[in-house]
């Protein structure tokens, strides 16, 4: 017969085994109860950057905006954007960005100012793609926004500009905006007085605009 010292001894060393198992049926892990952060880092010029207006006016904030409403809460938006940014000043920044943030999608849109400085096409290209190249081996993808420049700059300009983004869409088989101001550009009072950058009541529209792509993008990702 087992004496009562022994019964004591095994029940003392089972219970905390048997709490844990009962715990680790019972209480769902934290990614089973919410999926963790997924980020999209926009990477743009002043288009981006809620340029002379709130922050919150912005259409970077508004898609988060539209992310909440849309049950997406797990989808986190990180803007890095900088008014007066430049290919060759987004290529230089986007490595730390990249290893900071691990974005699972990157929105890039730049090229604007180097197209309004007349910067050769070729320039511009080489630095888009090398910051595709970056994001992507980062295991990002990437959905690129078309830009287009004033038509004063004349076609032989202004083809080859606006025709690159199609081409390195094509290129890397990226998810493309063609042209994020569709609906907007040509709609003055849309534009605020420079003529190049949207009013707040426009930003809703970009929104709307970068939607269908980035929708196309996060389910890809899920």
């Amino acid at each position: 017969m087992i004496n009562k010292s022994f019964q004591e001894l095994v029940r003392f060393q089972l219970l905390p085994a048997l709490t844990l198992v009962l715990i680790l049926f019972i209480v769902p892990s934290t990614s089973a109860r919410e999926p963790a952060n997924s980020v999209i880092l926009v990477w743009g010029d002043s288009l981006s950057a809620s340029y002379r207006m709130e922050e919150q006016q912005g259409w970077v904030a508004l898609l988060q905006e539209k992310l909440n409403t849309e049950g997406k809460h797990h989808w986190r938006v990180v803007n890095g954007s900088v008014s007066g940014e430049t290919t060759a000043g987004g290529l230089a920044r986007l490595p730390s960005m990249l290893s900071s943030t691990a974005p699972d999608i990157v929105i890039l849109e730049l090229g604007g100012n180097d197209g309004l400085r007349g910067l050769p096409v070729p320039t511009i290209r080489q630095n888009l793609a090398e910051m595709i190249e970056l994001s992507q081996r980062s295991g990002a993808q990437v959905l690129l926004a078309g830009i287009q420049i004033p038509p004063n700059y004349g076609p032989r300009y202004t083809g080859p500009f606006y025709g690159q983004y199609t081409e390195l869409a094509e290129q890397y088989g990226l998810e493309l905006i063609p042209f994020l101001l569709v609906g907007i550009a040509e709609n003055a009072a849309l534009m605020q007085d420079d003529g190049i950058h949207p009013t707040s009541e426009a930003q809703p529209m970009i929104v709307e605009n970068v939607w269908p792509a980035l929708m196309t993008l996060m389910e890809a990702d899920r």
